[in-house]
């Protein structure tokens, strides 16, 4: 049975569980060159996107498995996400 107001569902990078994209956060890499990632909320923003539960654990998992680097396929810097979950 399909349902007719079907939301997206978005991969997590931290706990890699699917999740309906409006429960998780857009993070795309800096629109403006730098090599560092940040939190899209409006979710408008340019460029490959990854996602991730607003959650401090999946952040972890997702720092401690590299998964920014391979989302955005490259290094990057994460700590604008860090700074965003006020860690």
């Amino acid at each position: 049975m399909t349902r007719s107001t079907a939301e997206p569902l978005r991969t997590c990078i931290g706990c890699r569980r699917t999740a309906a994209r409006s429960e998780l956060l857009r993070l795309v890499r800096d629109p403006e060159g730098a090599q560092r990632v940040i939190v899209d909320p409006r979710r408008r923003l340019p460029g490959r996107g990854a996602w991730l539960h607003p959650d401090g654990a999946c952040l972890k998992q997702a720092v401690k498995r590299r998964a920014f680097q391979r989302a955005f396929r490259g290094p990057v810097d994460a700590t604008p996400v860090d700074d965003y979950f006020g860690d």
